[in-house]
């Protein structure tokens, strides 16, 4: 006896000939009259065939993997034919057609032919108006619109072959994938008609039985009328019932095999999966159901019980689906840190330096806290757009972070990553500040206010009214450090412009006025260049709010010399209006200190140009002299309330202001070029040496 593994090959290798001895067979069925017995067999290998065929649609993930369904359809309706005329044969001829029909006629009919008769028409209606017009429609459907996409789907196989995307042999492949989703289509729109003319033969068929077998009962057998019609009509019902079993259970195959979309899964697993992914759904048909259940005239308990278990069924899948969802995220935790274990370290993030960061210590972190009525977040961004109004240029987001090395009461800020201030804030006090220094009478904490470098107190909230009945200032610690970060950043604006915000200020002026962009970059200067000139700019707080103007300046410069200090002063002369209104007085002055004529032009003689500008090299004991007689005369403006500004000539408005920047950076030089028209120059001192 051949082992089975051998057995199964042999039959591999002659399935083409079993399959077409089966076929004739099927047609012999037609001719050569079959023993009751054998009829028993064949409907039962039938309906078997039918539920066999159903199955697998259900495990099927792609129509594809059962493209033999269309001529297998065509094969089983025949089939089916051929044992109609076979039991039709031995109805008409012995009054019996084997155990099978009438196990269906009396056991499924009830014995009542009436009965029997109206199932199977209601049967054959559901098969042939609802289940095989659907499936047929989806087909025609399907087979339409997969020939309507062939064009552009074998375009897109091209075009990812000729990118290299994918191999010939992939590329041969999908086409041929291609082409048998559309004969797939195409045949089942066509097998649909089978099963509906295999529905129309059924029907034709019943009722030759019911009336030849009311003639052949009556005529040739003698029998009354009456047990003739009920012995026909029950064999023929049967008969009709069995052949409709099989052609229903192969129709409805047909409507799950087109109308399923390509899935990794089997139609069971879809569904189920599908249907529990909303377990909540439950809960509402439970609802309904108890509302129902209280209804008097309805089965109460019937409802009320669906209601309990619908709603327990929700419960348990919500319960099911939380429990999967903290397993997935315990997994994916899991696979993280096992990634981050085994993968080599990245060390691209070390090499991310923030242009500007806040360390804040323990005790400040409550500022940054929402949810403990922090509000340091909202005023840095309100702090960002007034640099925006202001100073003309774009601060990027600012980076908040904790940093238990500091002191508790700490804060730092670092510049594109170094620490370039600090100073230290207390929580729960109020930052006072005395603008007379004449107030004595302060309860608090003696300390240093961070921005300006006076004297102050921290008071607790208690003093704050008081305090500012007597003409103090008083602020909160948020406002302290958001003060300090606003003069931070106008004293490092030119650090915090690199060339990305350079660019960005660029191309939205280019939007609105286009053509000073496209004849100054990079027709005429680089972006480099214009970085250096915008950062000589911010460097002595000169604002770019009006960045066309400057822009215009140096395209026109530009075209005389390409020195950034030459294209500095250039642009200061066109923003003339700015930089006066800078330095105004209530009184619409501009209040000056002026340079005596002899000593701009020792400044003017001992210009050098270096590689890095125009720098003034004087005798040392000179330089000193001068630094000290202009803070004299700085120190006499700041006691009156206005702002140090030195007027000078142009040729040694920037030498002079590189003289006095490390010793007197707050002492702003102007030319008489940035002195705007009609402006009333009122002089306060001269400094001298003499």
């Amino acid at each position: 006896m051949p082992a089975p593994a051998a057995l199964k090959n042999q039959l591999s290798r002659q399935a083409d000939l079993l399959i077409a001895g089966l076929l004739v067979g099927i047609v012999l069925l037609i001719i050569i009259p079959m023993p009751p017995r054998a009829l028993d067999f064949l409907l039962a290998l039938s309906i078997t065939s039918g539920l066999v065929i159903l199955l697998v649609t259900m495990f099927t993930t792609d129509p594809l993997q059962f493209s033999v369904f269309p001529a297998l359809l065509l094969v089983t309706t025949l089939y089916r034919l051929a044992l109609n005329i076979s039991s039709t044969r031995l109805i008409l001829g012995q009054a019996y057609a084997g155990n099978v029909i009438d196990a269906f006629g009396h056991f499924v009919a009830g014995g009542n032919y009436v009965v029997g008769f109206i199932v199977f028409i209601i049967i054959t209606v559901i098969q042939f108006a609802v289940i095989t017009s659907g499936a047929g429609r989806v087909a025609e459907v399907a087979a339409r619109f997969t020939l309507d996409a062939m064009p552009g789907k074998q375009m897109s196989i091209d075009a990812e072959f000729n990118a290299g995307l994918i191999t010939e042999a992939e590329a041969r492949e999908r086409r041929k994938r291609l082409q048998q989703e559309a004969d797939f289509y195409g045949a089942m729109d066509g097998a649909s008609k089978f099963v509906r003319g295999d529905a129309i033969a059924g029907i034709i068929i019943t009722l030759i039985n019911i009336v030849g077998g009311l003639a052949v009962g009556t005529l040739q057998r003698g029998m009354p009328v009456a047990e003739a019609l009920r012995t026909y009509t029950v064999l023929t019902i049967g008969d009709g019932l069995v052949a409709q079993v099989p052609s229903v259970l192969i129709s409805t195959a047909a409507g799950i095999l087109v109308t399923r979309a390509t899935s990794d899964y089997s139609f069971g697993l879809d569904l189920s999966r599908q249907f529990t992914s909303f377990p909540r759904v439950l809960y509402v048909a439970a609802g309904i159901l108890f509302v129902l259940g209280c209804i008097p005239a309805m089965p109460n308990i019937l409802f009320l019980s669906l209601a309990g278990i619908s709603f327990w069924a929700g419960h348990s899948l919500v319960r099911q689906k939380e429990r999967e969802e903290a397993k997935a995220v315990e997994a994916r935790a899991r696979r993280q840190a096992e990634q981050a274990r085994r993968e080599p370290e990245n060390v691209a993030t070390y090499f991310q330096v923030d242009p500007l960061q806040i360390e804040l210590g323990y005790n400040l972190i409550q500022l940054a806290d929402e949810a403990q009525g922090g509000d340091l977040l909202p005023r840095l961004a309100a702090m960002r757009r007034q640099c925006a109004l202001e100073l003309g240029i774009y601060v990027r987001p600012i980076r908040v972070r904790d940093n238990l090395q500091l002191p508790p009461n700490a804060y730092v800020f670092r510049l594109r990553g170094e620490q370039a201030a600090s100073g230290e804030l207390l929580p729960g006090y109020y930052l006072a500040m005395d603008p007379t220094g004449q107030f004595t009478d302060v309860k608090g904490i003696p300390t240093t206010e961070p921005t300006f470098g006076l004297p102050a107190w921290w008071v607790p909230p208690g003093e704050r009214e008081r305090l500012e009945m007597a003409g103090l200032t008083v602020v909160d610690p948020s406002t302290v450090l958001v003060t300090h970060l606003t003069e931070f950043i106008k004293a490092h604006a030119h650090e915090l412009l690199g060339r990305q915000e350079t660019k960005e200020l660029i191309e939205a002026i280019k939007e609105k006025d286009p053509a000073v962009v496209e004849e100054l970059v990079p027709n005429l200067l680089t972006l480099g260049e214009v970085q250096k000139v915008l950062q000589n700019l911010l460097r002595e707080r000169v604002p770019l709010r009006d960045l066309v103007t400057v822009l215009e300046a140096l395209a026109d410069g530009a075209r005389i010399s390409r020195d950034p200090d030459f294209l500095t002063e250039h642009a200061r002369s066109a923003l003339a209006r700015t930089i006066s209104r800078l330095y105004l007085t209530p009184e619409k002055k501009l209040a000056v200190i002026t340079l005596h004529p002899r000593l701009e032009q020792a400044v003017a003689d001992s210009v050098q140009q270096t590689q890095v500008g125009a720098y003034p090299v004087l005798e040392p004991g000179l330089a000193k002299r001068i630094v000290e007689r202009l803070r004299e005369q700085a120190e006499k403006m700041s006691m009156r309330g206005l702002a140090p500004v030195v007027l000078c000539s142009p040729r040694i408005r920037l030498p002079f202001r590189r003289l006095i920047e490390r010793s007197l950076p707050a002492v702003a030089v102007i030319s008489l070029n940035e002195v705007m028209h009609g402006v009333e120059i009122e002089v306060m001192g001269t400094v001298s040496v003499e």
